[in-house]
């Protein structure tokens, strides 16, 4: 497990209810009703969180990576994030899938975009070995 050598930013939240429950960040920017998944509640579940998490930081991760390496990244860049919740053995655990679509972008330098994002992206260095992840280009 590596460590943290600086904390560049930390989120607080205050969570009660499980998923039946609610969300609340310590600075007020986030407050969210928590829902089951599959129910027909008002609300969100922590998969539609990860999701949305994940994707967001990869695409960041390759406007870093583009940027180092003097290559664009299509404006109309986008990632459908699916985040499944499910049983293995009697356990709950997690499979992901992030499909990149890169518009006009070459397949072969979108490639190498995408690997090397994949390479420095917090949340997939948090999940390799840990879940079942694929990243498609689509």
């Amino acid at each position: 497990m590596a460590k943290l050598e600086k904390v560049i930013y930390t989120a607080k939240l205050h969570t009660t209810g499980g998923r039946d429950g609610a969300s609340k960040s310590d600075d007020g920017r986030l407050e969210v009703k928590l829902t089951t998944p599959g129910t027909a509640a008002a609300g969100t579940n922590p998969e539609q969180l990860f999701a949305a998490g994940w994707s967001a930081c990869f695409l960041s991760a390759m406007k870093v990576v583009a940027g180092k390496t003097k290559v664009a990244v299509p404006p109309g860049a986008s990632i459908d994030a699916e985040v499944d919740l499910g049983l293995s053995h009697g356990s709950y655990g997690l499979a992901a899938r992030l499909n990149i679509s890169l518009p006009g972008m070459d397949r072969q330098a979108a490639q190498s975009l995408v690997d090397a994002a994949h390479q420095v992206c917090p949340y997939s260095l948090a999940t390799r070995g840990n879940i079942d992840v694929a990243i498609n280009i689509v």
